[in-house]
């Protein structure tokens, strides 16, 4: 079991890490997702100890591998690490790659590092580039020969920090096949990974990482089809989100119009749809504005890239109070011709109680 308390990690001008604590249960296969920049290397990198924390305690097992005392090359050779980049020996055969640890760090006899190498490169499906040198391989292939001597040490825990990023597309299969079959096997596996359809078919626990940590820790199901935070949502759904606040029934009208023209144009949402995500942003204002005793809202736009679609989600005080009420009947019947849904919620707990949805019509 690998127990992580309070790690945080910081640089001169970024703190990727601020406060990540944790258990991982043996045999847990963990994808780890979440936007660039949000420290998902940087936790494999800390949970090796590539990376010196800048404060916090990582256990394996019962052995606190940040106490200085650690002899933490003793505590690596039950932890392998696959990286983006393959670090592979070019001057060495595939073969010669795969027996080196073992044979250094292991002290294992060269017939017995021979055999262990030939059926773990049977297992990768590459027992006949044995005797190749990894400037003879694919990308795919350089990768398969990395997981191999990876598991030619026998670990307990393998990170692999996002195998197949550096890949041709074509071969991001043949790579992904092999952790498949390597999940089975009842290892501690921790993935970084942008691929979201492997990551919820390989894993039983998926960790997205946001705002410097574990923002969302669940099952695959609950991660991509019920997340329970709003950023974890936004990720796994591929929304692209505008956030606008507006205090005043004297907002600046042309700011916000130019926001959401970048907006759009930055997200490349067609220009059909773009329209309608202005006019609706401008046709709700003129009829909500008045109604609002106190005339702050929060208005969120969420582009789907997947499904094409655009979403007005506007968050305002008060009673509940939907639009179909509204005195300017010209503007609501304009509103309603570019939306396909106009839902109205109200929780009376919340610091804005009602919630106004609209689909926007493509």
């Amino acid at each position: 079991m690998i127990r992580i308390e309070h790690l945080k990690k910081e640089y001169p001008n970024v703190t990727p890490l601020k406060d990540v604590s944790v258990e991982i249960r043996d045999g847990d296969v963990i994808s780890v997702i979440g936007p660039s920049g949000t420290g998902k290397s940087t936790l494999l990198r800390c949970i090796n100890q590539l990376e010196k924390p800048t404060s916090g305690r990582i256990w394996i097992d019962d052995i606190e591998i940040t106490d200085r005392r650690c002899d933490i090359n003793k505590v690596r050779q039950r932890m392998g690490m696959v990286f983006q980049a393959f670090n592979l020996f070019g001057h060495k055969t595939v073969i010669e790659n795969i027996m080196m640890a073992p044979m250094d760090l292991l002290g294992k006899p060269k017939q017995e590092a021979y055999d262990t190498g030939m059926r773990l490169l049977r297992t990768v499906g590459l027992a006949e580039k044995a005797l190749s040198y990894p400037d003879e391989l694919s990308g795919g292939q350089k990768q398969r020969i990395a997981i191999a001597r990876t598991l030619a040490m026998d670990p307990e825990v393998i990170l692999l920090d996002e195998p197949t990023s550096a890949l041709d597309p074509t071969m991001v299969g043949e790579v992904q096949a092999v952790i498949r079959d390597l999940a089975t096997t009842g290892k501690t596996l921790m993935i970084v990974t942008h691929e979201m359809a492997f990551a919820r078919a390989i894993c039983n626990r998926v960790f997205y990482m946001d705002e410097g940590g574990i923002y969302e820790d669940g099952a695959p199901e609950q991660i991509f089809d019920h997340p329970r935070r709003e950023n974890t949502r936004r990720f796994v759904r591929r929304l692209k989100v505008l956030e606008l606040d507006i205090e005043s029934r004297d907002y600046d009208f042309l700011g916000m119009a130019s926001r959401i023209e970048v907006y759009c144009n930055k997200n490349q949402i067609a220009p059909k749809l773009a329209n309608h995500v202005q006019l609706a942003f401008e046709e709700v204002m003129r009829v909500l504005l008045p109604q609002l005793e106190t005339p702050r809202v929060q208005a969120v736009a969420e582009y789907s890239e997947a499904a094409e679609t655009a979403e007005w989600l506007i968050r305002y005080p008060g009673k509940s109070l939907d639009i179909p009420g509204a005195e300017d009947q010209l503007a609501l019947t304009v509103l309603q011709g570019m939306t396909e849904i106009v839902d109205h919620t109200c929780d009376d707990g919340a610091p804005l109680p009602n919630l106004l949805r609209l689909r926007v019509r493509r």
